[in-house]
């Protein structure tokens, strides 16, 4: 049987990251939901659908060909890898994760996608509603500030023109949209291990996650 990983928590807490070091280390395949609402939002906007509409982003979920691979994702046959990690495909990604339709269809691609030996899923809602049953469940935090921070170096690193205080306010949407929607509001799963990354580097959160699953008799 497929050992299952999640790591859920907000934006800006080093998921993706985690996620792919956690992935390479034990062999596991990785799923990264957020790259599937991400492709969801591309595919409503390509298709000029709106996405605080249900049934428009439901056809968003319908028309959905995906494809990864050499570490590159394709929509419809096309490279959209760095598309789907733009400022404002993530706003998109959050509006259409609302509606209970779109979460119903990328749920059944995600069940879809386990295979052994294992899977890491990383995501905001892998422990509490897709993978409730899961080896391993964690859920990464930090304030909002920390978060913010790590955000705007990351944009202007990639040459984007942002302003911090635009990014503090974003983040704290999504924020508010991801804790309060009605379908899978963002929050740690019962049994979820809590890690604050606020003050960590990537190393330590990784060591820390690693003495985790060794705990729970997961190994690479």
């Amino acid at each position: 049987m497929a050992t299952i990983i999640t790591i859920d928590g907000p934006s800006g807490v080093g998921k993706g990251t985690i996620a792919q070091l956690l992935a390479q280390t034990f062999g596991y395949a990785l799923l990264d939901s957020g790259a599937l609402y991400r492709l969801t939002a591309v595919n409503a906007m390509r298709l000029g659908l709106n996405p605080d509409d249900e049934s428009e982003a439901a056809q968003a979920v319908k028309d959905l060909s995906v494809d990864f691979r050499d570490g590159k994702v394709f929509l419809h046959g096309i490279d959209v890898t760095k598309t789907i990690r733009e400022e404002r495909t993530g706003q998109v990604a959050s509006r259409v994760a609302v509606h209970p339709v779109v979460r119903q269809g990328l749920f059944d691609f995600m069940h879809a996608f386990v295979r052994e030996p294992g899977i890491v899923a990383d995501g905001r809602d892998m422990g509490t509603v897709v993978f409730p049953n899961a080896d391993l469940k964690l859920f990464l935090t930090a304030s909002a500030d920390i978060r913010a921070q790590r955000r705007y170096k990351q944009l202007r690193s990639n040459g984007k023109d942002v302003n911090l205080d635009t990014v503090f306010f974003e983040l704290n949407e999504r924020d508010k949209r991801d804790s309060s929607r009605s379908a899978a509001p963002l929050e740690p799963a019962k049994d979820a291990v809590i890690i604050d990354t606020g003050e960590l580097g990537v190393l330590q959160v990784f060591e820390k996650v690693k003495a985790v699953a060794a705990s729970r008799g997961i190994v690479p």
